[in-house]
């Protein structure tokens, strides 16, 4: 295997537990100068030394495996723009940081994340209008489910038990939680007006649960489903939520819906038997959308949470972005990161999506970093009343490293070793590539050269970086 380097976590989980090094080396049956090799990380960790340590510690091996650090490492150079001086904090000294030392990564993520919040505080509170304070609440919901890699152990065990007992089964889902509502907590499921602004009401005096009456049978299951796990899985949700620390009411109480949305995600596609299926399908989108009678969203989205320990499935990416750029949806179970400033990468494919709406395009990216990921993107249209009724598109776009790309349908006819790659960023603000044609922004950290004798394709020439 390659050479594992675990020093500082090695130390730090030492150091909780109270031992000295030559006390922990005696446990482990190797010399204290060995030891401080490891920890230091001049020796790496062999098989035995690994196997007695999870051992000794009660720990995973993963524990000291290496962490996939290009997501942190980007919001490192966002919450650091302006450290080091005009030039920026060199590239290696970060990736150092977010390699050797995440707990201190994180918590000057943290310190910019509140710094943004105070700003946005400070300009509602001046009269200077910014859509930032509005976008806070969701930003904390998103980064909670991304720092669980959006998958929650409690809750989604709780919605599987449930659909255990109620006894669902795929495609009448639907008539089971109808009933279950009805006999265990005397809920009358009802249909609203078909002018009605909402698509879901309750109503806790009759305990009515109307429902919009234009609601695909998929997405009246994903509703009934979303009151259960208030009724029913309340306990499991505030538990979630009390361990957690939030900036203010609001931003617990969209969590608590966000908890409640996986619930039902969770409780219409039961953990084992969807992993069954994906699995055995090679995760194809549209055939698990319609196998267990759901949309192509909600299948999509549920493959991105199959992160169970025993039963783990592609760690996958899942975003949704509408017509002019905007992601409305992001969670991750990768390192994958798109920047908060400076937009997104025009060159992705889900951006190209929107000209083929209905098929399935796939891409191989590749970051700055030299990582590769396979890109699947689709649009899904929704649309309320009749004729002429708005409707939204979106594109649903679904990512995964492309070492993990052989257990999809979608590399069928791909050369996995040598291919077709596009070259992509987090976002122009935080991308290192210095000739992209589509740049809409300079590099932070990046001297801006300008020089009126000459002009280039590239829309900003910048220097090196220190």
């Amino acid at each position: 295997m390659d050479k594992l380097y675990a020093g500082a976590r090695l130390r730090r989980l030492r150091e909780e537990r109270g031992l000295s090094q030559v006390e922990l080396a005696r446990i482990l049956a190797i010399s204290a100068s060995y030891l401080n090799q490891i920890e230091h990380d001049t020796r790496p960790l062999t098989v035995t030394v690994l196997v007695r340590l999870t051992e000794v510690f009660g720990v995973d091996p993963a524990f000291f495996s290496p962490r996939d650090t290009a997501r942190q490492l980007a919001e490192l150079r966002e919450a650091l723009p302006e450290a080091g001086g005009a030039t920026g904090l060199p590239l290696s000294d970060l990736q150092q940081v977010a390699g050797s030392m995440p707990e201190v990564a994180e918590a000057i993520v943290q310190l910019h994340r509140r710094y943004r919040d105070a700003v946005a505080h400070l300009e509602a509170v001046t009269d200077r209008r910014t859509a930032a304070q509005a976008l806070m609440p969701h930003e904390h919901v998103r980064d909670f489910f991304y720092r669980h890699q959006n998958y929650i152990d409690p809750v989604d065990r709780a919605a599987e038990d449930l659909a255990r007992s109620i006894g669902t089964r795929r495609l009448e889902v639907r008539h089971h939680l109808r009933r279950h509502l009805q006999s265990a907590h005397g809920v009358t499921v009802a249909t609203t007006e078909p002018d009605a602004r909402s698509t879901l009401e309750y109503d806790d005096a009759t305990r009515t649960l109307r429902l919009a009456p234009d609601l695909r049978p998929g997405q009246q299951a994903f509703r009934m489903a979303t009151q259960l796990a208030y009724l029913e899985a309340g306990d499991v949700l505030d538990t979630v939520i009390d361990a957690e620390t939030w900036p203010d009411d609001t931003t617990r109480a969209l969590a608590r819906i966000g908890l409640a949305h996986y619930f039902a995600g969770a409780l219409i596609l039961p953990y084992r038997p969807f992993f069954r299926a994906a699995e055995r399908l090679r995760y194809d989108v549209e055939v698990l959308a319609e196998h267990f009678g759901v949309g192509y969203e909600t299948a999509a989205h549920r493959l991105s949470t199959l992160q169970r320990s025993e039963l783990r499935g592609v760690p996958f990416i899942f975003v949704r972005v509408d017509k002019a750029g905007n992601i409305s949806k992001r969670v991750s179970a990768t390192g994958f990161h798109f920047s908060r400033s400076g937009g997104t990468c025009p060159l992705w494919n889900v951006y190209d999506a929107f000209a083929s709406p209905g098929q399935v395009d796939v891409q191989v990216a590749e970051m700055p970093d030299g990582q590769r990921y396979l890109w699947m993107a689709r649009t899904v249209t929704r649309r309320r009343g009749g004729y002429g009724s708005a409707a939204k598109t979106f594109v649903i776009g679904l990512g995964c490293e492309l070492r993990q790309a052989g257990r999809l349908v979608y590399s069928a006819g791909l050369d996995l070793t040598e291919p077709d790659v596009m070259p992509i960023g987090p976002g122009c603000r935080t991308c290192d590539r210095p000739r992209c044609p589509q740049r809409a922004a300079p590099p932070i950290g990046r001297p801006l050269q300008v020089d009126e004798r000459r002009s280039s394709f590239d829309p900003y020439g910048v220097g090196r970086r220190a």
